[in-house]
């Protein structure tokens, strides 16, 4: 590939500082046109303070970015978008009551006549294989589609650079060749593409540089065709990645979870209905729940954990006791315990000490309760081997869940859990927002915990994840969970058709279990 005289976006000596942390320490890197850059980092390395100053949601505190050679200063994101650069956040900021069309109007710097626009969108859609109706309504969308709805917006300004961030945290394997077709095509005609995201095998596959931050700082540029997934994991957390160590030839024992036809109601308008949910888990099993985002993996987790009781005593057994009718407080009694997706306010009040977000789930289990008094000293001694087991960041017991970093008050909701060594545990993104070295260790402790016979479920929206850590496998769609797979034998293929399932589809929908 020829070296550009002149790069599309030169970085140099980008710093930014908030009170206690310093976000970005001289950082500078050049993305040439048509090149896919990769920017690699833990959370917390500063890649979104970075992309925030490109596009001019934030100001450096020190160095120059420059663009096709001039100095500039990016003022806010709409004189980003003038200059010619678009962006497609992770999180979507659609409205789903209107149309495809409405919505890409409402996100344009100005105003341009239905009609006209409506030939536009059609003609950036034809030219890309991005297919939509422009007058479909958004809340029939499935995530996939609407994440078109962001890039076609993007691709109206003719960007000449388009920042992607976690563009494919959401997607079946379908969707995301489609993404990285289209990304392709816009390289090739000329188009930069700064792309953000931790899963590497895409940053291989797709781009043709990456720059890897470590703790705001630039650690490395590199090949990412020449480097291996592993290489470049070790580069952005400092450190040698552990590998999952699970025993050989596992068997398992006896059944200690068992789902049977569960049922429940959505709630709300946007609520997922749960159908005949039948699974079960084993001892030294761990069954993995695969998914796009809102497919009913909220509901599953709290008609598991109790939080959401079922009108059928059968449709749950935990160790042959029947518990769906039962309470969370019941059903930890009887050896099941759960980690909700959502950690601030779900899993731990963030008010609260260590010590006190411990006693809230186990008091009972650990006898932290006697005689209606609480025994805040057996509460401190059990949060203190948390935080070591876990290699928590935390001052103490006694620090507040809300002033740890997300991912380490993941690791300490992980271990709180964990250690209480559950017959049956139930966790929804037990990785969610941590880093490759807290995400090993998570890891870990589940195949060791599996090894002393708890079954565990775990629901994610990561498939990698799944397929590196689990024994079996379904997929939730709409509220339907698909038949069982074995992991060692599964088509990746067959699973993303069902993670796609009837989504956003008018045709009649088939049963989740057809192959």
């Amino acid at each position: 590939m020829q070296t550009s005289p002149v790069p599309r976006l030169e970085l140099t000596g980008i710093t930014k500082r908030f009170p206690g942390v310093l976000a970005n320490d001289n950082v500078g890197f050049a993305v040439k046109p048509g090149e896919i850059h990769a920017l690699l980092g833990e959370n917390g390395a500063g890649k979104s303070t970075l992309v925030k100053m490109i596009y001019g949601i934030m100001q450096p505190d020190a160095g120059q970015i420059r663009w096709n050679g001039q100095a500039i200063t990016v003022s806010n994101p709409k004189a980003a978008r003038k200059l010619g650069i678009g962006m497609v956040f992770q999180h979507f900021s659609l409205f789903d009551a209107m149309t495809v069309l409405e919505n890409i109007a409402l996100g344009l710097d100005t105003r341009v006549p239905q009609r006209e626009l409506e030939a536009k969108i059609r003609a950036v859609m034809q030219q890309y294989g991005l297919l939509l109706d422009p007058h479909r309504t958004v809340s029939t969308l499935s995530v996939g589609e609407r994440q078109r709805i962001e890039i076609v917006r993007a691709l109206l300004l003719d960007p000449e650079l388009l920042i992607m961030d976690e563009p494919t945290s959401v997607l079946t394997p379908q969707e995301v060749e489609q993404l990285f077709v289209v990304l392709r095509k816009l390289a090739s005609e000329g188009c930069s593409i700064l792309y953000i995201s931790h899963k590497l095998h895409e940053i291989k596959a797709l781009c043709d540089t990456a720059t890897i931050l470590r703790g705001g700082k630039l650690v490395d540029t590199c090949d990412p065709k020449v480097e291996t997934s592993r290489s470049m994991a070790e580069k952005m957390i400092g450190a040698g990645l552990k590998e999952i160590r699970k025993p050989a030839g596992r068997s398992f024992g006896q059944e200690r979870l068992i789902v049977n036809r569960l049922n429940l109601p959505g709630v709300g308008p946007f609520g997922i209905t749960l159908s005949d949910i039948t699974f079960t888990a084993r001892a030294g099993e761990i069954f993995g729940i695969a998914g796009v985002a809102g497919n009913g993996q909220n509901a599953l987790l709290l008609a598991l954990s109790g939080e959401a009781p079922s009108e059928d005593a059968d449709a749950i057994s935990v160790d042959g006791a029947r518990v769906g009718r039962l309470t969370a407080k019941q059903r930890r009694m009887k050896g099941m315990a759960s980690v909700p997706e959502e950690r601030n306010g779900h899993a731990a009040v963030p008010d609260f000490s260590l010590s006190d977000n411990t006693i809230l789930t186990a008091r009972d289990r650990l006898g932290m309760v006697q005689g209606g008094l609480i025994n805040s000293g057996a509460a401190r001694t059990y949060a203190g081997e948390v935080i070591t087991s876990f290699a928590v960041k935390a001052q103490g017991p006694g620090s507040l869940a809300g002033s740890l970093s997300g991912g380490n008050l993941q690791k300490y909701i992980m271990g709180r859990e964990i250690m209480q060594k559950p017959g049956v545990l139930v966790v929804s993104q037990p990785t969610w927002g941590v880093d490759a070295g807290a995400a090993a260790a998570i890891h870990q402790a589940l195949v060791d915990l599996a090894g002393q016979g708890s079954a565990i479920v775990v629901i994610s929206q990561d498939l990698d994840e799944l397929l590196s850590l689990c024994d079996t496998l379904a997929v939730i769609n709409g509220g339907r969970l698909s038949k069982p797979m074995q992991v060692a034998g599964a088509d990746i293929h067959e699973i993303g058709l069902l993670m796609g399932g009837i989504h956003g589809d008018h045709a009649a929908p088939e049963p989740a279990h057809a192959h």
